[in-house]
């Protein structure tokens, strides 16, 4: 069963030294790390090195995948259609995206999600970019308020838009949980 997904949205292409960082940040938090093309990641988190624990894991480790993505690197088809039935998002977080980062769990549990929330906020510390979250509609007062939140939308799915601190003060909530 596939789990959470949370988007970077980027404001431009990741350099090749940055994107050389974030291997090394994936590497640093993963007992298994296997690189498709550069940006792109097969990796098993170590839960405990993002600061989270799982007392029903015997090691902790989190199937992960992790796409840099855009015109330039890779994975630009998805990075289109991803983007192509979405709102204008410049007047929401102050640039158009060109690129994004996807972080995927590959498992749904509670742990997954926590992991998910600490491994993008550890990506956007090297990368930068801005955090795009779908919302149930109880947990837009939940975030609401929340350190690093830039903007919020409502609708029939309404989304938050924010900074790794907010995915940090998030993440933190009692009964905290991504939409898958």
């Amino acid at each position: 069963m596939g789990g959470p997904v949370l988007v970077i949205e980027l404001a431009e292409a990741v350099p090749a030294a940055v994107v050389e960082r974030l291997r090394g940040v994936l590497v640093g938090s993963s007992a298994f790390f296997e690189e498709k093309r550069p940006g792109g990641y097969d990796l098993n988190v170590m839960a405990d090195r993002l600061g989270a624990t799982d007392p029903g894991e015997v090691d902790g480790r989190r199937p992960f995948l992790v796409y840099v993505m855009g015109p330039g690197i890779g994975d630009e088809e998805t990075f289109e259609a991803e983007h192509a039935d979405g709102p204008d998002l410049e007047p929401l977080i102050g640039f158009s995206p060109t690129h994004a980062v996807d972080v995927i769990a590959g498992c749904n549990g509670p742990i997954d999600h926590l992991v998910t929330a600490l491994l993008t906020a550890a990506i956007m510390d090297v990368v930068g970019g801005v955090a795009n979250a779908e919302l149930l509609d109880d947990q837009v007062a939940v975030v609401d308020g929340l350190p690093g939140v830039l903007a919020m939308t409502d609708g029939p799915l309404p989304t938050v838009f924010g900074t790794a601190e907010f995915l940090r003060a998030w993440a933190a909530q009692p009964g905290f949980r991504l939409l898958k």
